[in-house]
């Protein structure tokens, strides 16, 4: 299982599962009325962000997306933060202000989720150059969708991480649809977002997205290519999203039994604790207590989320400058 040991085994699964479970919990409270906004969940697409992030540290930066929430806990953003925020409370990662779709936390390297589709390559393209300037050994990641791939944005940020080699590592979770346009009809070389890498002179690699040890392998290469000034990559992970778009759409765009046979057939929380317990690696006892761990943070963040204070008029114009 290449550099994977035991703790780090487990400690993947506690990433999952905790992404897994958080989004799980933001549908049901959602459904409540409790949470202003919108939100677009990230459940289905946990092996993407976790075998990914699982490489990184505090020098690295990721971009993300408006379906944020799993890049934000794979990167270590704080839960309660992280609900709070959600919940619209002064006590979140953004004091508020912010909501599902705009969480971050520099201080994590995360630079923010985006409600703009493909708004995150371009960011990733200036920490890069900042990593390389300033000579840190730093990595930017940007995630983006199979529909944001098609934005003007990413072709751009493509094309420039290429022409100043930056150590950059762009991040297409294909998971089949824009909104509710599958992929097979919106994006060109049947589909592949990765097959148009060598068209910006940078390797491009596809990979199974439901597959944590998959994503983890192909990611670590990228990421050490970059590390080392070998510049940037395309990766492409074919997954399964879950929920609708957004939370209320009905998904009348997706064939029946669809999204019931990617759970039973494709969880990628399933097939890694099969392949860790199944060679004696871990015991389910173990990750047994992993999940009763997740669902008690879990809980704690909800109530402290629901408990906090919300901004008051005073806040209105604060967070909106900076002064140098």
């Amino acid at each position: 299982m290449m550099d994977l040991n035991k703790q780090k085994l487990l400690d993947a699964y506690e990433m999952m599962k905790t992404i897994r479970e958080f989004e799980e919990r933001v549908r049901l409270e959602f459904a409540k009325g409790d949470i202003p906004g919108v939100v677009h969940l990230y459940a289905g697409e946990e092996a993407s962000a976790a075998g990914v992030c699982l490489h990184l540290d505090d020098r690295d930066k990721i971009a993300s997306t408006h379906r944020g929430h799993g890049h934000c806990i794979a990167k270590g953003v704080e839960l309660n933060g992280m609900m709070s925020e959600i919940y619209g409370k002064k006590t979140g990662t953004c004091h508020g202000k912010g909501g599902s779709m705009h969480i971050a936390d520099l201080d994590k390297g995360m630079m923010g989720a985006n409600g703009i589709v493909g708004g995150g390559p371009p960011l990733i393209c200036g920490a890069g150059l900042a990593a390389k300037t300033l000579g840190t050994g730093g990595v930017a990641v940007g995630f983006v969708g199979d529909g944001g791939a098609n934005q003007g944005t990413t072709l751009e940020s493509l094309n420039l991480a290429t022409v100043w080699k930056l150590p950059c590592i762009f991040v297409v979770e294909n998971n089949g649809y824009a909104e509710s346009t599958p992929s097979k009809w919106s994006v060109s070389l049947s589909g592949n977002v990765a097959d148009r890498a060598p068209g910006f002179g940078m390797p491009g690699v596809a990979v199974d997205g439901n597959d944590f040890f998959a994503v983890y392998e192909a990611a670590g290469e990228a990421i050490d290519r970059a590390r080392d000034g070998g510049g940037p990559t395309l990766l492409e992970c074919k997954l399964d999203r879950y929920y609708g778009h957004y939370e209320g759409d009905a998904q009348t765009y997706r064939g029946p039994g669809e999204v019931k046979k990617a759970r039973e057939t494709r969880d990628c929380l399933v097939r890694f604790s099969e392949k860790v317990t199944g060679d004696g690696t871990v015991s389910e006892a173990e990750l047994q207590e992993i999940d009763g761990r997740v669902l008690h943070l879990i809980e704690e963040a909800v109530a402290a989320a629901k408990a906090a204070p919300k901004p008051t008029e005073s806040d209105l114009l604060t967070d909106v400058y900076i002064s140098y």
